[in-house]
């Protein structure tokens, strides 16, 4: 009877387990396939969205739209280069003509006819130049590095003005563009911001503690303090001047003018790495478009150190009010109760 019953036992568990394995296979199996790629589109939108992810959605942004506008305004038929030329041609050779009718015999007249042909060759070019002319040729310019600098300044809203697109799609492509990356770059500047602050306060905690005595106990919250950002920023400034320098033979000043300008986004397009590389060499350009992408990732630690710093002091500062606030009213209970007590 035992061992019958010990059998029985063993089935009816042999049976239990195979039913829960067929409702496992059959609860898995019941699942939509579309609830699975949505379930696998959430766990890559959640991780496009972590720390890690923006930073490298930013990256491929910027080197997709690189591409793309490489493409797109490389198939440009600039026709503006051949009109220049031709008008360079034609008043060079009317200049030529004045100088072999006039000579030196009448220099009044050659005066006035030289100043004549000159003032409308310069009328022209002005036309020209509105236009949309900037010297080299379109096709020459848009290179992947220099398309990546532009990406990054659409998306960071610097806008150095220096290569602009000439094609109606490459206008169009722009505004879709720069709609879906700034977004994306805001997410950036705040995600990267809390990362390398975190980092920097880590270290600079670090630092602290060990430049303290042991035997100290460190109480109150250790913040870091706005001078060690602007040292940072300083020494990333200083970098990028020395870099741009050698690379773009730019002066010391108007290297650091370039830095401070771009990092602060203010874009003024008088200054635009790549300007120097006649040779078509502007391998360097990815290494600008690296410089600038970590310099703004260093603005928004900045950033986010800066309004710690100032919200600790705000907390501060209402504290010591309030704490003045109840040191008053008692010195003024104190002052009445005394005053009451003379006259009685």
């Amino acid at each position: 009877m035992i061992l019958n019953s010990s059998v029985t036992v063993a089935m009816n568990r042999r049976r239990y387990f195979r039913s829960s394995l067929r409702s496992r296979e059959s609860s898995t199996s019941d699942i939509d396939p579309r609830e699975k790629i949505k379930d696998y589109l959430r766990k890559f939108v959640a991780f496009m969205c972590s720390q890690v992810g923006v930073g490298a959605l930013v990256v491929c942004y910027t080197i997709i739209g690189a591409v793309g506008f490489s493409r797109i305004e490389s198939r440009y038929n600039d026709t503006i280069g051949d009109t220049v030329n031709e008008i360079r041609s034609n008043y060079s050779t009317e200049l030529w003509f004045v100088a072999e009718r006039w000579n030196v015999f009448n220099k009044t007249a050659f005066y006035l006819d030289t100043n004549e042909k000159l003032r409308s060759f310069q009328n022209e070019m002005v036309v020209v130049i509105k236009k949309g002319y900037h010297g080299p040729d379109s096709n020459t310019k848009w290179t992947f590095p220099a398309a990546l600098m532009f990406c990054l300044s659409i998306i960071t809203m610097i806008g150095y003005g220096n290569l602009v697109p000439k094609t109606s799609w490459g206008k169009f492509a722009t505004v879709v563009y720069a709609v879906i990356g700034i977004p994306l770059y805001v997410l950036y500047f705040l995600n990267m911001g809390e990362i390398l602050a975190g980092c920097f306060r880590w270290v600079y905690t670090w630092l602290y503690e060990c430049s303290t005595r042991k035997n100290e106990k460190i109480q109150r919250r250790i913040v870091v303090p706005t001078t060690a950002c602007l040292w940072v920023m300083g020494g990333y400034v200083l970098i990028g001047a020395l870099m741009f320098s050698a690379w773009e033979q730019w002066t010391y000043l108007d290297s650091a003018y370039f830095c401070v300008t771009s990092l602060c986004k203010l874009g003024l397009g008088d200054f635009v790495p790549g300007a120097a590389s006649k040779d078509g060499n502007e391998s360097k350009l990815v290494i600008n478009f690296i410089y600038i992408l970590v310099g703004l990732g260093l603005v928004a630690m900045c950033f986010n150190l800066m309004r710690e710093e100032v919200r600790v002091k705000v907390e501060e500062f209402r504290e010591d009010f309030r704490q003045c606030l109840e040191d008053t009213r008692v010195r003024m209970f104190e002052c009445c109760r005394k005053y009451k007590e003379e006259e009685f």
